[in-house]
């Protein structure tokens, strides 16, 4: 699903480098990427979606060599593709909860907003915990909650691959191990693989592999 070939990308700024012979992920594959700060795992997020582009090397997801498409086509694939979670939510203060979870069909042309669309927002919404506050603002919800709305626009354009940024590093336990089930029934019931970015080690075991930046950076 996801097939990384001699990538290298560095920063014109610091002198940092990456550099990632090969690497692979399945479909269905949980992976949890791990390193010190400062190390490169939020830039191997980018470059596997496209948001940085390497200087040298292959990166095909679902068959489709990312880097290589125009950059409007790799903000159209990463809109129709991929699902993004950020740890700081990115969500709108002058939204309500369903209009935070359909912000991808207002920002991409790609994206049809239709009568599927709301209702799979609403159904995501009411599976996360949220059904009842679907027409409050962020300012009103939770940590948590505001992270299950994330979680649900990272899902609701049903993407192929799912990316997370550290998506539960503000949260006590409990908003955690809901988010990440959310993302686990999502990933187990259509084989998108799930590549998420962590210090929390206790999450580790949930995963079926971590890979360690320290690897490749430099």
């Amino acid at each position: 699903m996801i097939e990384v070939d001699n990538v290298a990308f560095g920063y014109k700024v610091g002198g940092f480098r990456i550099d990632i012979p090969k690497l692979a992920v399945e479909a269905g594959e949980k992976v949890a990427v791990i390193g010190p700060s400062g190390r490169g795992k939020t830039t191997l997020l980018h470059l596997l979606a496209g948001v940085l582009v390497p200087s040298a090397g292959r990166i095909a997801v679902g068959g489709t060599d990312v880097p290589a498409l125009s950059r409007e086509d790799r903000q159209d694939y990463r809109a129709l593709r991929m699902g993004m979670v950020f740890q700081e939510f990115e969500l709108l203060a002058y939204l309500d909860v369903i209009d935070n979870v359909l912000l991808p069909y207002r920002m991409s042309p790609v994206l049809a907003l239709d009568d599927e669309a709301r209702e799979r927002a609403k159904a995501l919404v009411k599976e996360v915990g949220l059904g009842d506050k679907r027409r409050r603002y962020p300012h009103q919800l939770s940590q948590g909650e505001r992270q299950r709305v994330a979680v649900c626009r990272a899902l609701v354009t049903r993407p192929a691959v799912i990316l997370g940024d550290e998506p539960t590093g503000n949260l006590d336990p409990d908003s955690r191990d809901h988010v990440m089930d959310t993302l686990w029934q999502y990933s187990g019931e259509t084989e998108a693989p799930l590549v998420v970015v962590t210090h929390d080690h206790e999450l580790l075991e949930r995963f079926g592999r971590a890979i360690d930046v320290s690897e490749f950076s430099a």
